[in-house]
């Protein structure tokens, strides 16, 4: 593989690359740091890469499996924990934009669910690439994304009632 063809068909998937790797860790410089490193592996086993007929499920699964790796490691968890400490201190912040509270709302969903939704409605992924991304059967993935919308909705809803109620007390 060549340098234009490898920049063509690999280097053009980092910024998916980088989005997903920042939904499991959550830093912006360790989600570059994993895009980065899985960037230089590719180069490394170019020649091998044409051998793999979907490279962009395939170098999602190995985002994930890094990113998997890397939380594994201690003070990659005692980072990420404080990094979301001061994430939710940030959302304790008074907000109206509806927008944030959904991100919250997606971001305390498990794990597969969050995956399953970010795939499907942010990065417009098909539930046969998810199925190929995470590994899962394709009910599955519909049954988890079934879930995770009906959460969101569900706590969309009660946010919006108890803001109803929260005007009708002021008038």
């Amino acid at each position: 593989m060549t340098q234009d063809a490898f920049q063509e068909t690999v280097f053009v998937l980092k910024d998916e690359m980088y989005r997903f790797a920042k939904k499991f860790v959550r830093s912006s410089d360790e989600a570059q740091d994993i895009v980065q490193d899985l960037m230089v592996k590719f180069w490394q086993k170019k020649q091998e890469l044409a051998e793999y007929k979907n490279l962009k499920s395939f170098a999602l699964k190995c985002v994930k499996n890094e990113c998997l790796n890397r939380l594994k490691h201690e003070n990659v968890k005692l980072g990420f924990a404080s990094f979301s400490l001061h994430r939710s201190e940030q959302y304790h912040e008074e907000t109206n934009n509806l927008k944030d509270y959904i991100l919250k709302f997606i971001d305390q969903l498990p794990e597969k669910q969050k995956l399953v939704i970010h795939l499907k409605d942010v990065e417009e992924f098909d539930v046969a690439e998810i199925c190929e991304i995470l590994q899962m059967e394709a009910n599955a993935v519909r049954v988890n994304l079934n879930r995770a919308r009906e959460k969101v909705r569900a706590q969309i809803t009660q946010l919006m009632n108890y803001e109803q109620r929260d005007l009708s007390r002021d008038l």
